[in-house]
């Protein structure tokens, strides 16, 4: 069961690719946001995967972590998305 674990996350780190050409060649900077949104997402994953398979508890206190600083960053950025807008009008 470890290995499986260890393949779905290694898996999910591959994603990244796709999330990375998305930051790097996203038409706006929203598409850009997404991508790194599914970069928090991706390492919480990770994380708690890791966690199961070698049995480290710590890690799924770090994960915790990740999660709530994604959150905290996508708030930010639709805060400062919002008030640009708001200023152009």
């Amino acid at each position: 069961m470890n290995t499986l674990y260890l393949a779905v996350a290694l898996f999910l780190l591959l994603t990244l690719i796709a999330g990375m050409w998305r930051i790097l060649h996203g038409p706006t900077p929203a598409d850009r946001m997404l991508a790194a949104q599914l970069f928090g997402t991706t390492a919480v994953a990770c994380l708690l995967l890791l966690s199961q398979a070698l049995e480290q508890p710590a890690l799924r206190d770090i994960a915790l972590v990740f999660a709530l600083l994604a959150a905290v960053t996508a708030i930010a950025f639709v805060k400062r998305a919002w008030l640009k807008k708001s200023d152009e009008s």
